[in-house]
């Protein structure tokens, strides 16, 4: 189900402010605080699905765990910048999701990663496929995408 190289195309984009919370004491965001970032846009990509994790636990057992990520870093974020935090797929497999996020500020990418998220039974943390009805709403959205994701 991997689509092959560059395929992955952002089809959601989350904003982000920076607060002063965010940096570090030389003033630019703290390296950690882009997975943070990446993470509420992935949350807020599910829920524009209609997707509610607490409802995804309750109801079908199901949870997401990162199970493996990398980041590269270009440029540093400030206080007070606006940013993009967009969210694409690089493959969907019947229990992992590869996400591919960028942080971006006015067009320019300041931060770049692969997120592999594991599907997983919420009683026993054993991989759990994702129901059919998340996978074809998944695939629903990669539709205009480049390329081909499968299941």
């Amino acid at each position: 189900m991997n689509p092959g190289p560059n395929t992955a195309a952002p089809f959601f984009t989350w904003p982000v402010r920076v607060y002063y919370e965010d940096t570090d004491a030389g003033g630019v965001v703290y390296h950690a605080n882009y997975i943070k970032f990446m993470e509420r846009a992935r949350t807020e990509f599910l829920r524009h699905l209609g997707f509610e994790l607490t409802v995804l636990e309750r109801e079908q057992g199901l949870i997401f765990a990162v199970r493996g990520l990398s980041v590269e870093y270009r440029r540093p974020a400030r206080l007070n910048d606006w940013l993009e935090v967009s969210v694409g797929f690089e493959a969907i497999r019947a229990a992992s999701l590869l996400f591919v996020q960028e942080v971006r500020r006015d067009g320019d990418l300041l931060c770049e990663g692969r997120v592999r998220v594991a599907s997983l039974s919420a009683d026993t943390f054993r991989p759990l496929a994702l129901p059919d009805f998340m996978l074809d709403r998944f695939m629903a959205h990669t539709a205009g995408m480049a390329g081909e994701l499968s299941r």
